[in-house]
């Protein structure tokens, strides 16, 4: 990182002063040496670095200007790729351990690696681009690879290499089958509607827990989206970031299926940009870097909308801002890491002072985390009290209490409102519907018994599939579920209804297409079952998870960028 620091640097300050390293008299002259001597002198003590590191950068990139020179013509005139390769260390025979490679881009990459192999003495090798290990069995080009790609040849043993090989297969294969069990789960939650007494279904809340009212493909999206989310969020605890990534990435796409105004009125899609980029980091993807920078401003413009320019629509819906602080602390520290990368030194220590400036307010007390801890809040509570709280050990104690009664008396809500549901859905069955008509009609009706009454009288037309006309049918033999459906296929009438079950032998399902109705709904049942189940274990049962950083791995990459940002300052000119 430091390297390429330096790199951008000084290609700024030749860019500046309009010097062209590839021509003379830096290249092809024969006082060529004595003038990068020069230019090394001369910047060295502006960028208060030694004079031969300075030299030495300037050398990379003038070989560096002159190869791309070469290679832009080869290409253009043959489609011949030139690729630099950055080998293992004591593979080649001088100390640079940077080479290039003249290749077409459509070969598949396992071609690429029997040359590097067969040229450099390496037997089992890897490809790695930015940050990605390249698929022998695709080519080049089908996985980013341009001209002038920069590749990181990584060596592995006999025993690595079949390891790896096995280890690979099956990641992929997992990571595969995570994505679609992950869509799979969440697509049978997105299209619940709350209607099935016995099954779990998800429902879009504000910040106060109330229930939003969103357009229903919308909703699917959403659900997906934050679904995605969820599993993606799980996998970075566990370290997974390459995964995670995956699950990111689509959640990031379902997200674009829903509307701005929505996305905007949201944090999560925020949120979602700040973990992707996390990720970006985690796995040292640094070509990823015009992507995340773009993903950064995405998230900063739609915290500004959702929560005010100074946090004023925060603190009037919550109360407070200081939980919601350690997402501007993530969002300024990966700022100030890729200022850094880009060269913008000044601009990258602007945004770790206020990311320091941050992390002493928000990093809790250990004393005081004890003593909350003591008095029976659990670790998640006392953190995010201290935060919310700036640090004030009682008012924490008294917030934390008041959160913990307002979601009682949520839970309290939800309790009544589920019974008064139950309620109306025993006097409709009792008017002569099926359970899941009633629960189906209230649930479009938003809980309003006439309006249920209404929807269930125009979809049964002028008849009522009463409970009389089914036992009837019951008394004949036939199962509760064919006679229902025998009922409402032929309006009503039990003489109708009894010749079309025994036409077709007691086995009558509303989709004739099914010869097996009942095994394969219930084998079918039980697989939505497993998935549903699978999903939501993913899904944090406390809705601040999000929140709940650590700021372990926060601490580190400041501790990492001080280290970086004050080289240049303790260097001898």
């Amino acid at each position: 990182m430091e390297e390429q620091n330096l790199e951008v640097k000084l290609k700024q300050m030749l860019k500046e002063e309009k010097i062209q390293l590839w021509n003379p008299p830096f290249t092809d002259d024969e006082s060529s040496c004595d003038h990068m001597q020069a230019l090394a002198e001369r910047f060295a003590p502006l960028l208060r670095l030694q004079v031969p590191e300075v030299g030495g950068a300037l050398e990379a990139i003038r070989q560096q200007a002159v190869s791309r020179g070469k290679g832009n013509k080869t290409y253009r005139e043959s489609r011949v790729a030139t690729l630099e390769l950055l080998l293992p260390r004591g593979c080649s025979q001088d100390s640079n351990t940077k080479k290039h490679l003249e290749t077409k881009l459509d070969v598949l990459v396992q071609e690429v690696v029997d040359r590097i192999g067969e040229e450099f003495g390496l037997k089992y090798i890897k490809l790695i681009l930015n940050g990605k290990t390249l698929s022998a069995d695709r080519p080049l080009d089908q996985q980013g690879v341009k001209n002038h790609s920069r590749m990181m040849v990584l060596k592995v043993s006999d025993a690595e290499w079949k390891l790896h090989q096995s280890e690979e297969e099956e990641k992929k294969k997992n990571q595969n089958q995570s994505l679609q069990r992950t869509q799979k789960g969440f697509q049978i939650l997105s299209e619940r509607d709350g209607s099935e007494d016995s099954s779990p279904f998800l429902e879009i809340a504000d910040q106060k827990g109330n229930p939003l009212k969103i357009p229903p493909e919308e909703k699917k999206a959403l659900i997906l989206a934050m679904g995605f989310h969820e599993k993606g969020r799980s996998l970075m605890k566990k370290k997974q970031f390459e995964n995670a990534l995956s699950h990111l990435l689509q959640a990031d796409q379902q997200f674009s299926l829903c509307g701005s105004s929505l996305l905007l009125s949201v944090d999560n899609f925020a949120v979602l940009q700040l973990d992707v980029v996390w990720c970006y980091r985690a796995l040292e993807a640094l070509s990823c870097l015009d992507d995340g920078r773009s993903r950064l401003q995405r998230a900063e413009e739609c915290f500004l909308k959702c929560y005010g320019e100074r946090r004023q629509r925060l603190l009037l819906i919550k109360g407070n801002t200081g939980r919601e602080e350690v997402l501007f602390l993530r969002l300024y520290l990966l700022q100030s890491l890729l200022s850094y990368i880009e060269g913008n030194d000044a601009q990258a220590r602007h945004q770790l002072s206020k990311v320091e400036a941050l992390y002493s307010r928000l990093c809790p007390d250990s004393d005081k985390m004890a003593q909350l801890m003591s008095l029976g809040f659990t670790e998640r509570e006392s953190r995010l009290g201290l935060r919310a709280c700036e640090g004030d050990l009682q008012e924490a104690a008294v917030h934390i209490s008041n959160q913990r009664q307002e979601r009682e008396e949520l839970k309290q809500r939800e309790r009544k409102k589920r019974s008064r549901r139950l309620e109306v859905i025993a006097t409709l069955t009792e008017l002569g519907y099926s359970r899941r008509d009633a629960a189906r009609a209230l649930h479009h009706a938003d809980g309003d018994v006439d309006r249920a009454y209404e929807i269930l009288l125009n979809s049964s037309g002028s008849f009522q599939v009463t409970e009389g006309s089914i036992e009837q049918l019951l008394y004949l033999g036939f199962q509760r579920e064919v006679s229902e459906a025998a009922l409402r296929m032929t309006g009503g009438d039990v003489q109708s209804a009894t010749q079309l079950l025994l036409d077709q032998q007691g086995a009558l399902v509303e989709s004739p297409s099914s010869e097996e109705p009942s095994t394969s709904s219930s084998h079918s049942a039980e697989e939505d079952s497993e998935l549903v189940n699978e999903v939501l274990e993913d899904i944090s049962r406390h809705e601040e998870d999000y929140l709940d950083l650590t700021l372990e791995e926060e601490s580190e990459l400041i501790a990492t960028m001080k280290s970086y940002l004050s080289r240049g300052h303790t260097h001898a000119v």
